[in-house]
């Protein structure tokens, strides 16, 4: 079968490896149809200045966005023909076929564009973020990055009823869509002043939640100066080393509270993707809007490129199998 893996640092090969079989009771082989692509798989694989000695990644590295269809069960739950969301055991969703038991398989139903199915992955991790930050009803929140998750969080924030919902990011074209989804404010750093414009919406009283999807190594610090007192921020940030600087004394006098999250790679999010698949099968949320490329996986080099220089506009890129 073909697969795909990162060869080198912004390097992506492709190569034919066996098709795996089933060899344990509960294992389910799937027929992967769609893959997207990461913020993640880009800042700590794709873009990340690995050591040598971390090359060639395993076939199908980096990738845990995937979804397609059971081809064989030994798992009385999960038959033949049901279309699932895959987390990828050791993120190598770059394949055509993958064997792992259910524990990481989120059942779709049979209608729908499947490359649009997939995108719940994505915002189901934001869905079990957000409920950290309790009932937002009525509040006054502001979130930091408006790629995949901080639209995600957006989305969120306005559907269980943000009073002020800010959203905040350098590329204009990521402030547009945070308005489309809900956002009653939107801040561009790159041009405007981001703390003196909050404190205006806010009243000064600054935000009761403050989200950091930005990626940004100084993000947290940035939070700090936009929550208010005793305010609580939450952190969805990937930065590519690993470690910030914090301004400790300023958030000390704010007795805050600072809220961390998991990745998808974790079982932690998996009922919460669950529960995400259901809001867009009710059209409460749908998260299939973020997709706004449609690729063959064979530009799987030129999606990722795209997706590390934000180019045409993008925010989520689906890559079907052809």
């Amino acid at each position: 079968m073909k697969s795909a893996r990162l060869i080198s640092r912004r390097k992506i090969e492709f190569l034919d490896t066996p098709e795996p079989e089933i060899s344990n009771k509960g294992d389910i082989k799937i027929k992967i149809e769609t893959l997207s692509v990461c913020g993640s798989d880009i800042y700590l694989e794709y873009d990340n200045e690995l050591p040598e000695d971390e090359y060639p990644f395993i076939p199908g590295a980096p990738s845990h966005e995937c979804a397609g269809t059971i081809v064989e069960s030994t798992d009385p739950n999960y038959k033949e023909g049901q279309r699932v969301i895959i987390i990828p055991e050791k993120i190598n969703g770059m394949q055509e076929y993958l064997v792992q038991n259910s524990k990481k398989l989120i059942k779709l139903p049979e209608w729908g564009d499947i490359s649009e199915w997939v995108m719940c992955q994505h915002s189901g991790t934001v869905l079990y973020s957000s409920k950290k930050w309790g009932n937002i009803s009525g509040k006054k929140l502001a979130i930091l990055g408006q790629g995949g998750i901080g639209l995600s969080f957006t989305m969120l924030g306005a559907k269980q009823g943000a009073k002020i919902l800010t959203a905040i990011d350098l590329e204009q074209y990521r402030l547009e869509k945070s308005l489309e989804f809900g956002a009653s404010h939107s801040i561009n750093p790159s041009n405007e002043d981001m703390l003196s414009i909050s404190e205006e919406i806010t009243k000064g009283e600054g935000y009761d939640v403050v989200v950091d999807a930005s990626g940004d190594p100084n993000g947290l610090n940035h939070c700090i100066d936009l929550v208010k007192k005793e305010g609580q921020i939450i952190s969805f940030s990937l930065i590519r080393n690993g470690k910030t600087t914090l301004e400790y004394q300023k958030f000390l006098s704010k007795n805050l509270n600072i809220v961390s999250t998991v990745v998808a790679a974790t079982n932690e999010p998996i009922k919460e993707i669950v529960e995400m698949v259901d809001y867009k099968k009710s059209g409460w949320m749908d998260p299939g809007l973020l997709k706004t490329h449609d690729w063959s996986w064979n530009k799987a080099q030129e999606a990722f490129e795209m997706y590390r220089l934000r180019q045409d506009n993008v925010i989520k890129i689906a890559m079907s199998l052809d």
